[in-house]
């Protein structure tokens, strides 16, 4: 045999594939490692172009230089800061494998709301199918030629992303250093006392470390996107307590936004009045401050809309001058408290004295004078404080805004804690220190205490009297102590005006992740972003529209409770999904974050439970009830959130707990329910076949379709008969499972789903099959069929058999544009259609389907009667009828417990029971007919009636006859079968008339099955004793128990 052309120059010689052959191979590799002339490499590193070497020692046997035109070599390839020049190498790829090698983008969650299609063709590894069939090259070339939406809208303009530093610890101690340090710290100690104070402050802050840990862990736990601690709490709990807590926090910093700037007005007017002679308010007298609340509250809301509508860029420059005079103001109170003032001393500042710490250190001064009879206590003080802390997620609500999530909020988050900790417990041993807890703010009781006099009360005297200076009574204690005044003023501005602009930037934030992810039908107007960074400016403008509604108000006293209970009760769900996540032990929970524990975050859940309960015991179960209302808002939606949560774990782990201890317990008659295996094909095709199943096994038993597809389908085809088929069953309220197995025999694919659909002991105990309507025409296929039954009987199984009026296969009455070609191998060889799964609808899914829903093969609307005749086990309106019960054969019972469980389902529920049984001899026709109404009396099971058929061994009419001859004509059975099966026969054709006669009227009927003897009778003969008792009957339900006793009359 001829070498090839390009390798001439080498006959003979032995080539060891090597770095130095690989430097002078030609550009499509050697001999058996190319891959299609068309295919481009999955991965792709930053190349420059060069000219392609010459052939060298090794030749790749294809026409010369062909390929060589097609690609160029990559002459580097670089990862992060390392660069490798490769000048005259080929692709690893083009050497040894199809495979992509790893990276990152394949791990990205392409699932997400987010991802365009373009991101998903570019950035995925190669499928198994791909993989093994080489048929890489359409996909390669859309991944080529798709410029990523994603990465083209990120190109337009300047993408604005924060670090640690300015995106989370500066936000927070904003936060944290909120109104309440200037308002209520010395008002805690003044109540408290300096031990009891800092005891209140340190369990606040337990409470918020314990919590920030365990946002720690979740925020490492993968990559988060924008939406802050709703979107940790949804990837964590699930949809339903992410959803409840994305609302409750949108309306709740939504609302807090009016109530930082009704703060800040309160401190404004508060600061004119002291320093202004005379000020008597601008728009309204002092003492009423409404309509300048309004009015300066409302341009203030303007002023910070302007800002977050410029951006973030110019939010965080704001809120740094923010948080500079903060800091200003803090050390304005340090250095007042080592300089204390003459005139300020009698309303209790006494400067650094032991004896004033000494005092306060111990004593607790639990007052009030404005409800006297309700004085506060340790918890109450700790309720009241504890909002102070709660600005520990300032940082998460910018998730989407930072460089680095997973790094930035546990560091900012954390130190932040810290910082704040140490501010707040060294202010309040200072306040102890320099301030008496009560004073009356008299000077001339004051140079009497200092002279020692008498004869007039002391100023620090107030046991008997109502003093309104002090630590414990003065709110503007704080500007008393420092140097100016002016700053602790300043800083009480800065507190409410950051914490006002946080609010309204992070609101919007989440609402418009909330938004996006599809929970709320109303709320996806809001899920749109703008400019480079996304910003959500409609989510702006409604957090504006409810801020501006409260500042109208004037006063938010009464929701400021709630407005707490709502931010902690996302804390507890933190909590609580770090403790859940660790305990399903799912594999994907791998924080990078190591230092929590999930029995410390369970201990937080129950301390934020604890405080909401401390704050307010009424806005707690308001709160609580706004999440239960929420979360099964939410389960009812039933929305297409499949996030990875560790309630999905949960699930999981717990269904696999209750399937293996089920197999451990021993079956009971008493506890015997209906296991159905529907041998359906397509569910769709025979729909009222699966609704009547489902009427058997709704809310109480296991029920599975079976469906036998052609051994050409391909997997992807079968995954996608699985999901149409799972939408269906959803949209029909069915639940159920699918099973699909492939073979060329409907008879092997059929005992192949017997023998193994079901999971240990839930695994199905009946088959349930629509009778052949076309038994006598196609015979080969009658063979298979009856084959099916008698290896359902070699199972132990039950065996049911249904026949409607009309049949119960449909697929040739659906029109193609709710289908998708499969292969169903039925009785029928042809390749028929699968319904599609009907578009996502805006309106309420309903059960009740109509004619809309289904369509002929025209396009056209089907007509009223086929669509009632498919509906007809799915009307819940019931009216007075009969359900006919011919127990024949004793088969355990299973005859006449399936039509007492159809009358506890609302389409049978006005039906009554008549019982038909078989007399064993004509002189004890009343005997029976007692004994069988006792026994169903002992069973429990009403009835209507009872009646014993006396005659059933009498002969069949001649027209009864003559028409089952006329039915089996042309079935090819024997004469000496039918000679031989004469008896039975007639006993068959006899039972026909008597159920015509009786039964012809009913709603439904349900009989005893025959009994296939094997190697009695033929398929074909055996078909058509089924064919002449059923035929123009009501819909009529063969059953045959598998001998073994499903009723009982002992408790």
């Amino acid at each position: 045999m001829e070498d090839p052309p390009a390798a001439t120059a080498h006959q003979g010689k032995k080539t060891r594939f090597s770095i130095a052959n690989l430097e002078s191979a030609p550009k499509n590799g050697a001999a058996g490692y190319r891959e299609s002339d068309e295919q481009e490499p999955f991965l792709k590193s930053a190349t420059s172009s060069s000219p392609p070497p010459e052939r060298g020692v090794i030749s790749s046997g294809d026409e010369e230089g062909q390929e060589d035109q097609e690609d160029e070599d990559e002459q580097e390839l670089s990862y992060k800061n390392t660069v490798y020049g490769t000048q005259y190498m080929k692709s690893l790829r083009h050497y040894l494998t199809r495979d992509a090698l790893p990276d990152e983008n394949h791990y990205r969650n392409i699932l997400s709301f987010q991802a365009s299609p373009s991101h998903q063709r570019k950035f995925s590894r190669p499928t198994l199918e791909e993989l093994q069939e080489g048929q890489l090259a359409r996909k390669l070339a859309a991944a080529k030629n798709g410029q990523d939406a994603d990465d083209a809208l990120a190109a337009k303009g300047k993408v604005i992303k924060f670090g640690w530093i300015e995106g989370v610890f500066m936000r927070c101690l904003l936060n944290i250093w909120g109104v309440m340090l200037f308002l209520r710290l010395t008002w805690v100690i003044g109540q408290c006392g300096i031990l009891q104070g800092l005891l209140v402050i340190t369990l606040c802050n337990v409470v918020t470390l314990i919590t920030a840990i365990s946002m720690s862990a979740v925020s490492t736990n993968g990559m988060i996107k924008g939406g802050g601690i709703y979107y940790m709490i949804s990837r964590s709990l699930g949809p339903e307590f992410g959803g409840a807590i994305g609302i409750m926090f949108t309306v709740a910093n939504s609302i807090a936004v009016a109530t930082y700037l009704i703060g800040f007005v309160d401190a404004l007017l508060d600061m004119l009045e002291e320093y202004i002679v005379d000020f008597d308010g601008i728009l309204s007298p002092i003492d009423v401050r409404l309509n300048d609340i309004r009015w300066i509250g409302t341009v203030t809301l303007i002023a910070v809309l302007a800002l977050a509508v410029v951006g973030m860029d110019w939010v965080t420059r704001v809120q740094i001058g923010l948080l500079v005079l903060l800091i200003a103001s803090q050390i304005d109170f340090l250095v007042g408290s080592f300089l204390p003032d003459e005139s300020e001393r009698k309303f209790g500042f006494s400067g650094y004295s032991y004896d004033t710490m000494a005092t306060n250190f111990m004593t607790t001064r639990y007052h009030s004078y404005e409800s006297p009879d309700y004085p506060p206590s340790f918890f109450t003080v700790f309720g009241v404080f504890f909002p102070a802390v709660t600005g520990i997620v300032a940082g998460a609500n910018l998730s989407g805004d930072l460089k680095n999530p997973g790094v930035a909020i546990p560091k900012g988050t954390l130190l932040a804690i810290l910082v704040t900790y140490i501010t707040y417990f060294v202010y309040g041993f200072i306040i102890g220190s320099v301030y008496i807890p009560e004073a009356s703010g008299d000077e001339d009781e004051y140079w009497a205490a200092i002279t020692g006099n008498d004869t007039i009360p002391h100023y620090d005297n107030c046991d008997n009297r109502e003093c309104l200076f002090g630590s414990s009574n003065d709110q503007q204690t704080l500007s008393k102590i420092s140097w100016t005044g002016y700053l602790v003023y300043a800083g009480c501005f800065a507190a409410t005006l950051s914490s006002a602009i946080a609010s309204l930037v992070g609101a919007p934030r989440v609402l418009q992740a909330l938004a996006r992810d599809k929970l709320y039908p109303v709320i996806g107007f809001f899920g749109q972003g703008y400019g480079a960074n996304d910003d959500p400016f409609r989510g702006y403008i409604l957090v504006f529209i409810i801020a501006f509604a409260c500042t109208m108000i004037g006063s938010l006293d009464v929701v400021s409770s709630l407005l707490s209970n709502f931010f902690v009760a996302a804390y507890a769900l933190i909590n609580f999904s770090v403790f859940h996540a660790t305990v399903t032990k799912s594999p994907g929970w791998r924080p990078s974050f190591k230092y929590y524990n999930h029995w410390v975050s369970l201990f937080g859940t129950l301390l934020c439970v604890a405080v909401m309960f401390l704050m307010s015991w009424v806005t707690a179960l308001i709160t609580f009830a706004i999440i239960a209302i929420l979360y099964f808002y939410i389960s009812y939606r039933k929305p297409e959130a499949n996030w990875g949560s560790s309630t999905q774990a949960q699930k999981f782990v717990s269904t696999l707990k209750n399937v293996q201890a089920l197999n451990e317990m021993q079956e009971h008659v008493k506890n015997y329910r209906p296991k159905i295996l529907v041998l359906s094909g397509i569910p769709a095709h025979r729909g009222p076949l699966m609704d009547f199943a489902n009427l058997l096994t709704k809310k109480l038993s296991l029920l599975i379709s079976g469906h036998v597809a052609g051994p050409d389908a391909s997997l992807r085809s079968m995954e996608n008969m699985r999901e149409t088929v799972q939408m269906w069953m959803k949209d029909h309220s069915i639940k159920a499972f699918f099973s699909v197995t492939q073979n060329e025999s409907f008879e092997e694919g059929a005992k192949a789903i017997m023998n193994l659909a079901g999971l240990g002991k839930l695994s199905p105990n009946m088959i349930l099959m629509g009778f052949k309507q076309n038994w006598a025409k196609d015979l080969p296929g009658t063979e298979a069929y009856f084959n099916v039954i008698h290896h359902g009987f070699d199972l132990h199984l039950a065996l049911g058999i249904l026949r409607l009026p009309k049949g119960c296969d449909y697929s040739s009455v659906i029109g193609e544009e709710q289908q998708v070609t499969v292969e169903v191998p039925d009785e029928t060889p042809e390749p028929v259609e699968a319904p599609k799964a009907e578009p996502q609808k805006k309106e309420k899914r309903t059960r009740k389907v109509s004619t809309a829903v289904y369509h002929g093969a025209d396009g056209k609307p089907l007509a009223k009667n086929i669509v009632n005749e498919i509906t007809l086990f799915q009307h819940k309106k019931s009216k007075a009828g009969v359900i006919d019960v011919w127990w024949l054969y004793d088969d355990g019972g299973l005859t006449l417990l399936l039509p007492y469980i159809l009358t506890t389902r609302a389409q049978y529920s006005e039906c009554k029971l008549r019982v038909f049984a078989l007399a064993n001899r004509q002189d004890e026709l009343d005997r029976q007919t007692r004994n069988m109404a006792g026994l169903l009396a002992k069973f429990r099971i009403d009835y209507s009636d009872v009646i014993v058929v006396p005659d059933v061994t009498k002969k069949a009419n001649e027209e009864t006859k003559a028409e089952f001859m006329a039915m089996i004509e042309n079935c090819n059975i024997p004469d000496s079968e039918i000679l031989a099966q004469r008896e039975k026969t007639n006993r068959h054709l006899r039972l026909a008339e008597l159920l015509r006669d009786n039964s012809l009227r009913s709603d439904m009927v349900v009989m005893t099955l025959p009994m296939p003897r094997r190697g009695a009778s033929t398929s074909a003969l055996y078909m058509s004793w089924l064919d002449i008792m059923t035929k123009n009957m009501p819909p009529f339900l063969f059953v045959r128990g598998n001998q073994t006793s499903v009723l009982t009359f002992y408790s």
